[in-house]
C-alpha cells in the first residue's frame, strides 16, 4: 500500500497554540517532531481522516479543514509533499 508524507499546514487560528504558517508533517504514521509544530488531540481528532487518506494516496483538495473547537478557531490544509 502507498505511503506518501504529508503536512498540515495551518490557514487561520485564534486559538493561543498556532499561528497560521504552522506546520505539522507526517511520514508513515507518525509525526516528525523535528519538522513539525506542536500538535492538539482536538485538532489531531478533526484532521486526522484527510491526513490517512492523503498518505494512502488518496485525492487532496485543498479543502481547509476546520478544528472543531468553536472558541479557537483553527483552519488547516492537507498537503502531499510528494
Amino acid at each position: 500500500m502507498e505511503d506518501h508524507p504529508v503536512r498540515a499546514v495551518v490557514l487561520q487560528s485564534s486559538c493561543p497554540h498556532y499561528q497560521a504558517g504552522d506546520a505539522v508533517v507526517f511520514e508513515g504514521a507518525l509525526i516528525a517532531a523535528d519538522k513539525s509544530a506542536a500538535l492538539c488531540m482536538v485538532a489531531l481528532n478533526a484532521i486526522y481522516p484527510f491526513l490517512y487518506a492523503a498518505r494512502r494516496g488518496g485525492s487532496v483538495k485543498p479543502t481547509p479543514v476546520q478544528c472543531p473547537d468553536c472558541e479557537e478557531c483553527v483552519r488547516f490544509c492537507i498537503e502531499r509533499l510528494d
